[in-house]
């Protein structure tokens, strides 16, 4: 029987092996972790290590022949990156749901590799299994970085097509594979839009929701039906810092100048590194409800139901507090907006981030952190 979703599915145990092969003999790869692990050290000298980097890298991976053999790895690897570069993860939730039955998480997407890595260390911290992840085929450029990404239990998203037929084949391919997965019981993780929420609006998109929905059509399901199959949960992700807000905050002032803004080759891959290895300080990972049958009644309630649980867990931090004091201090904005106490030390971390860019994108910043007070007061400007 032909495998249907042969192209965009995770790795099977049955592939580890090939797949570890081709990962092992990767001089990026090797390259990536060295710079990574060892970053004081000059070009040259990580150059000569390569072969080092190989060798001990195929001994960690020597016992490594399933999926969850490879996650249990990450797993090391996981819980060093989170204790080089958080102060705390904060995860709330998830006691309120049965770990034996899959969900579908759908949550705010701030970081393009992180929001689906806590997903599945907060899952695997509290003895759930972890989930599969949708990502998007602009991610997977480099066959090394989708190799590691389908190894663990990452999924394709085709964004990449012009042809509406292609584009909707595409589509009911992912909606039916993402049914075929809670089906057999695993989690899914999906971003609620597609594209990182740069400005600090976390805002669902109906046509993910929709997408969802496709594989009802074949059964001929109304939406509510074909949704409530998938048991959707809402999930808050927030993070103190974000290692990202310079580059997120140039491009949202470049699309408001020009109209348009074009990626440098690479720069998503350079995102997904920056978020990966910046400080983040402390993060929460807050598991909604499961969402009512009232929720699903159509993708507007549906989207509508999300927002507001998602607002509902944001945790207004003293960060927030410090960016509106900056925007009333140094810009006259939001003169109106209450903001509680925050130390002078944050105020004044804040403010060495973005000291040597233009006004225009310290602005930008400092409303992406001020953006929880900005809503919770209905004082955003969009």
């Amino acid at each position: 029987m032909p495998d249907r979703y042969a192209d965009i599915r995770p790795y099977q145990d049955d592939e580890v092996a090939a797949v570890l092969e081709r990962v092992s003999q990767s001089d990026t790869l090797h390259r990536a972790l060295l710079k990574y692990r060892l970053p004081m050290l000059p070009h040259w000298l990580r150059e000569w290590l390569l072969p080092v980097a190989r060798y001990l890298l195929d001994r960690q991976l020597a016992n490594v022949n399933t999926v969850h053999d490879f996650q249990m790895w990450m797993e090391g690897w996981v819980e060093r990156l989170l204790a080089k570069t958080t102060t705390d993860v904060v995860v709330r939730g998830l006691d309120s749901m049965p770990p034996d039955q899959g969900h579908l998480w759908i949550s705010n997407h701030r970081d393009i590799a992180m929001d689906p890595t806590l997903i599945n260390y907060s899952l695997y911290q509290a003895g759930w299994p972890t989930s599969r992840i949708a990502i998007g085929d602009n991610l997977l450029s480099h066959p090394d970085i989708a190799d590691v990404m389908r190894l663990n239990k990452s999924f394709i998203v085709r964004r990449n097509i012009t042809n509406k037929r292609e584009k909707l084949t595409a589509l009911q391919q992912l909606s039916g594979y993402i049914r075929y997965s809670l089906a057999q019981r695993e989690s899914v993780w999906i971003a609620q839009r597609e594209g990182r929420a740069k400005n600090g609006v976390d805002l669902t998109d109906k046509a993910v929701l929709k997408m969802l929905a496709l594989n009802g059509r074949e059964h001929k399901e109304t939406f509510a039906e074909t949704l409530s199959a998938l048991r959707p949960v809402p999930v808050c992700i927030q993070y103190e810092w974000d290692p990202c807000d310079l580059m997120k905050a140039r491009e949202l002032v470049a699309r408001a100048k020009y109209g348009s803004y074009s990626k440098e080759e690479g720069e998503d891959t350079r995102s997904l590194l920056t978020g990966i290895v910046g400080q983040k300080g402390t993060i929460h990972v807050d598991f909604g409800q499961p969402l009512s049958d009232d929720d699903l009644a159509s993708a507007e309630t549906m989207a509508a139901a999300i927002d507001r649980q998602i607002r509902d867990m944001t945790e207004i931090l003293p960060v927030h507090h410090a960016a509106v004091r900056l925007l009333q201090q140094r810009f006259s904005c939001y003169l109106q907006a209450r903001a509680g106490d925050s130390s002078r030390q944050i105020q004044d971390t804040l403010w060495q981030r973005i000291e040597g860019e233009a006004q225009d994108v310290q602005k930008q910043v400092l409303t992406g952190y001020a953006m929880p007070i900005l809503l919770q007061q209905n004082m955003a400007d969009g």
